[in-house]
Formats: C-alpha cells, structure tokens, sequence
C-alpha cells in the first residue's frame, strides 16, 4: 500500500488582490479530523484503514524565495519515501516548487489543473512568482509535459498566447462536460484552486468568479482517475471570507478523494 501524506504549504505572500491563504492548513485539517464526518470516500475507502495517511504538519516557510527550495524538496522527499503528498496551500505559488519537486524524482509529469484562472501569466505585477504564474513556471522548465486545465473562465489574450505556446489543453465552463475532459496519463499531478468551483460551492476564496465548477462535477472528472497519482493539491482556501467553514470543508473533502485515488 503506498502511503499518503499530507503537507501544509502556510504561505500567501505571492498572492495578488487579498491575502489570507497562509491561515488554511489548520482549518482544513480541522474540517478533514471533523467528528461532523467520517474518514470514508465516495469509494470506500477510508483513511487509516484502507488508505496509508500520514499528516506531516505544515512546512516551516519564510515567506521569501527560499520557500521555493522547502516546499520542492519536502515533495521529493515524500515521493523518495514511496509516498504521495497532497499539499495544503497557501495560495497557488506552491504548485510551482512542488512540481518541480515531484519532477525531481518522477521525471516531468502531466498535470490536470482545476481553476477558474488559468494561471499562466508571465510576470503578474512585476511578480514571476505570482499565484498567477506557477503554470509558466513549470511549464518553461519542462517539469511538466501534459496541462489539462478545467473549469476556466478568465482567458485573456496574453494567456491564450502562453496555452498556445505550450499546448495547454483547455476546457472552460462554456458547453462543460465532465466525461469530455481527458486524464491525462501518469505520472499524474492534481492541483485544485478553490475558486475553479462556483462561489456558491466556494465562497471562502480571495478571487469570486461566477459561473463555476459544482462539488459534484470536480468530483466526477476525479473519480475517472484510474491509478498513476503521484502528487496533488488543494489550494487557495481563504479563511477571511468563508462562511461556517463551508468552503474548508469542500477543500477537506477534495483531499479525502484525492487520497482514495491512491
């Protein structure tokens, strides 16, 4: 059985607009360890019994550039260890080192991204380590070969260009279908931004999109996912703006999926 650990990634100083994601790895957790529910997924399978699951705590972060280096070297070491992480972001900066850390040790990987940005900016606001950016990122050091990015309703021209230029593989809230979008194949890394679900499902987010992703249809592109997950995330959770931990709870649901996939 191949284990599962869980990281907490306490960072938000790359965020653009409002901070706040630096505070959602405690309340995830909170929700995930909730007597509110069980430890069982929609599969089953139930964490500590079916599903080797370790929380490792949250990585000691600086909030500078030398998070860069702890957050991709935590990721390789777990995968070092047989394991397979699912990081608790913090805003989506850490998607980037924690690519290039699984990359490390599993050669480049393909990467299924659910969004309602598709995070591919150059430099946003002078920042090219902007939670608008780690896409570019992995994408330019070739840490990934395959992007499929769901849920997206924010193109803009310079990100058409950037999917372009790299073959993003794009399927947007327009005509959306859960069976149409591909899996790509492993070795497979899940991100999840909370803001790809629609405020109503996530209010709890520092950017609202309207016209998002339901729980269920997250759900129903996840549980096509057959084997191959070496890595994952849920992040942007910002506590600031959630309500009754509505939006930590959807996050700790994701999470308890994404382990049942492994």
């Amino acid at each position: 059985m191949r284990k599962v650990v869980m990281l907490g990634a306490p960072t938000d100083s790359n965020s653009s607009f409002r901070r706040g994601p630096a505070a959602a790895p405690p309340r995830i957790r909170a929700a995930l360890f909730s007597d509110m529910g069980n430890a069982a997924a929609e599969n089953g399978r139930e964490l500590g019994r079916d599903i080797d699951f370790a929380d490792l705590g949250d990585l000691a972060l600086t909030e500078t550039q030398a998070d860069d280096g702890i957050i991709a070297d935590a990721m390789a070491a777990a995968a070092r260890g047989g394991g397979v992480p699912i990081l608790l972001g913090g805003d989506h900066y850490v998607t980037g080192p924690a690519v290039r850390g699984l990359a490390a040790v599993h050669g480049p990987v393909n990467i299924l991204h659910f969004d309602a940005h598709p995070d591919l900016y150059d430099d946003f606001e002078g920042n090219p380590r902007s939670h608008a950016s780690p896409f570019a990122r992995i994408m330019e050091a070739g840490a990934a070969v395959r992007l499929v990015q769901v849920g997206i309703r924010t193109m803009n021209g310079h990100c058409r260009a950037q999917a372009a230029r790299w073959g993003v593989e794009v399927f947007g809230m327009r005509d959306f279908v859960a069976g149409a979008v591909p899996i790509p194949p492993p070795p497979l890394y899940v991100s999840i931004d909370l803001d790809g679900l629609d405020p109503a499902f996530a209010p709890g987010v520092s950017h609202h999109e309207p016209g998002g992703l339901s729980v269920r249809q997250v759900l129903d592109v996840l549980q096509r996912i057959e084997g191959g997950l070496v890595g994952a995330d849920v992040v942007e959770l910002n506590p600031h703006f959630d309500i009754n931990d509505m939006t930590a709870v959807v996050a700790a649901k994701l999470v308890k999926e994404l382990a049942s996939l492994v």
